[in-house]
């Protein structure tokens, strides 16, 4: 990404202070990043700037000035508490030294717990940041601690809190009680915890100013503990601290249960580290992404809410811990897929804790994201039906059981009649794997539903669902695969089009590989059409028409290095994966959704869970691990 040029900006709380912009640096380790003093580009960071911490609940986002810019409390899918990501005006917690300096952060080893090494002419410091939890799993509130050791020297750094208003829904406001100060944002109650070298310079209803002076025998803790509608306990200074190195340990020990040692394995493990953050623990489902109405473009329209579990992206996420050794999370995802299918059928998403999702309501007070609207909450896809949901399951189910583990009877019989259902729909269109709002026979749903009752007849097969319906689910696969060759390939492109009766190719139809469909050579060419029509580099588009509408999609390149490798072009996807990884931009390893091929600056919500599953799932096909559900040689 080029230098952007400078741009002096009137920092948050109105104070006097001069904010410049940084210069990118390259040449850095893959996960550390070193930054000047400086301000964003019309006054929001760059998305691959942003920093992640997680706790199992919520998730918030870090800019590299120390500033705090998402945090929805409790849970990921709330209403958020910090929001200057998409409002200039909105709330923020902010840690940064007084004067110039320079800050190199990265996260600790195998933890989601992130160090900043901050240097200045007087001094240097670290300031280690985490949403604490505990070995025995997350704190019944929220828990954010940032702690400040000095180094070398003598420094001052300024804390600056502002309350968000929930997108311009609710007035905060600060209550005064003998035992402290009690923030108020909606529904939302926090309270401030600090060592007593934190100086309080200016408070008002909506803000707080303090300062902080370390040296190199000093350090100094601030924190920031929340609950909704409840009472709210306060640790002590000392606790809060504790729990940071608690923290640490924990994910560290966590990390250490991961089964891989291939090529890239950095890059696995803080991918699968960054999938973590988007478990929700209450639950066991798997957030897409942790943010809402970051833009997929630079214009206004292509902004959505990412705070919810799709199906799909749940069943992706689970096979990446699958393929890493991580059962707990993936037995805990495929319960909660289960139990809401049963409860509330095949739906495309669901809220974080089961509840349908809302259709989308429209912030229009809130600017957004570098002034892109719209800023919405809820997903008007909720009521779409996509074939691909019954791939999705049935390809979790199937690995969970062929890793020797074990389905109940109402879950078999719910898969069963699942099954059924597949059968009786495939020949329906539907809104496909990217939401569209007109309805096809895409060619990537129909794969999908053959990929649902291939699996359904393995297991059945093999004992885990009844064999009375298989014979049925087999004559119907065979149908859909007949189906498939006949209406969907075009001898003229020689690829698998994006849908019958269309020109455009479609850059999912690389998962066919993966999922078993067995069409080598109509599969490789449909791959080197794909790669020229629609892609930019290691990049690719979603489909035919998005080079002018939005960023390249990252999981797609990482489907393709999949799709290749497993087809026998394993230098041309080793080279691939490796072009990928070398452009993506020099940060701290969260990605988002999408990128600009042509700047590397990222577009999308983030950490968004499909681009960095697909960065799993890529590495493990080129260490040769695939992963099938059944090896059926």
């Amino acid at each position: 990404m080029a230098r952007r040029d400078c741009l002096a900006i009137a920092t948050a709380c109105q104070l006097s202070m001069i904010e410049r912009e940084a210069p990118m640096t390259h040449d850095l380790p893959a996960l550390a990043r070193e930054l000047s003093p400086a301000g964003p580009l019309d006054g929001f960071w760059p998305i691959e700037d942003y920093a992640a911490l997680g706790d199992g609940r919520c998730v918030a986002l870090l800019a590299p000035d120390g500033s705090v810019d998402w945090l929805c409390v409790p849970n990921i899918d709330s209403p958020p508490m910090f929001d200057r990501l998409l409002h200039r005006a909105g709330g923020f917690f902010q840690i940064r030294p007084v004067g110039a300096y320079k800050a190199t952060r990265r996260y600790r080893e195998d933890s989601n717990v992130l160090e900043t090494l901050i240097e200045t002419e007087t001094g240097s410091a670290r300031l280690t940041e985490s949403l604490n939890s505990t070995f025995a799993g997350r704190l019944p509130w929220t828990e954010f601690a940032r702690r400040i050791e000095g180094l070398t020297g003598r420094m001052t750094f300024i804390v600056r809190f502002r309350l968000g208003t929930r997108c311009g829904t609710v007035a905060p406001w600060i209550q005064t009680t003998q035992n402290g100060n009690i923030f108020h944002v909606g529904s939302v109650l926090a309270h401030m915890v600090h060592t007593p070298n934190m100086r309080i310079l200016r408070e008002e209803d909506e803000a707080i100013e303090a300062e902080i002076v370390v040296d190199e025998k000093t350090h100094a803790l601030v924190a920031l503990v929340a609950t909704e509608n409840e009472p709210l306990a306060v640790p002590s200074v000392e606790e809060i601290d504790g729990r940071i190195e608690t923290s640490d340990e924990a994910w560290r020990s966590w990390a250490n249960t991961l089964h891989y040692d291939g090529p890239y394995r950095e890059q696995v493990r803080r991918s699968a580290l960054a999938l973590k953050l988007l478990l929700y623990s209450s639950s066991g489902a798997i957030a897409a992404a942790a943010t809402t109405s970051l833009p997929e473009r630079l214009k206004d329209g292509k902004n959505w809410d990412y705070r919810y579990a799709w199906i799909r992206d749940a069943a992706y996420v689970a096979n990446a811990f699958l393929r890493l050794g991580a059962v707990a999370e993936v037995k805990a995802a495929l319960a909660w897929l289960v139990h809401h299918l049963g409860e509330s059928g095949p739906m495309v998403m669901y809220g974080l804790s089961g509840q349908s999702v809302d259709d989308e309501i429209v912030y229009d007070e809130v600017e957004g994201y570098r002034g892109i609207k719209p800023v919405v909450s809820g997903n008007r896809a909720a009521g779409q039906h996509q074939h691909g949901i019954y791939g999705d399951i049935f390809e979790t189910a199937a690995l969970f059981v062929s890793r020797g583990n074990l389905l109940d009877q109402k879950t078999a019989v719910l898969l069963a009649d699942l099954a059924d259902r597949c059968a009786d729909h495939w020949r329906q269109k539907d809104a496909g794997i990217w939401e569209l709002t007109e309805d096809q026979h895409y060619t990537m749903s129909k794969i999908s539903c053959w990929q649902a009752l291939d699996r359904a007849c393995q297991m059945a097969e093999r004992g885990h669902l009844s064999k009375d319906r298989a014979p049925r689910w087999a004559r119907e696969k065979d149908r859909i695969l007949e189906w498939i060759d006949r209406e969907c390939w075009c001898d003229r492109r020689k690829a698998y089009l994006f849908y019958p009766g269309s020109d455009g190719l479609d850059a999912s139809i690389a998962l066919a590989v993966p999922f078993g469909l067995d069409r080598r050579d109509r599969m490789l060419s449909t791959l080197r059409a794909i790669r020229e029509e629609l892609g930019h580099g290691p990049f690719l588009f979603r489909y035919t028409g998005m080079r002018e509408e939005e960023g390249a999609f990252l999981a797609c390149s990482c489907w393709m290095v999949e799709a290749l490798y497993l087809l026998g072009e394993k230098d041309e996807a080793e080279t691939l994966y490796a072009s990928f990884l070398e452009r993506l931009p020099s940060n701290t390893g969260i990605m988002a959704e999408m990128i600009n091929p042509e700047t590397g600056m990222y577009l999308g919500n983030t950490p968004q869970g499909l681009s960095h599953l697909g960065v799993i799932h890529a590495a493990c096909a080129l260490a040769g691990n695939r992963m099938k559900a059944f090896d059926l040689s």
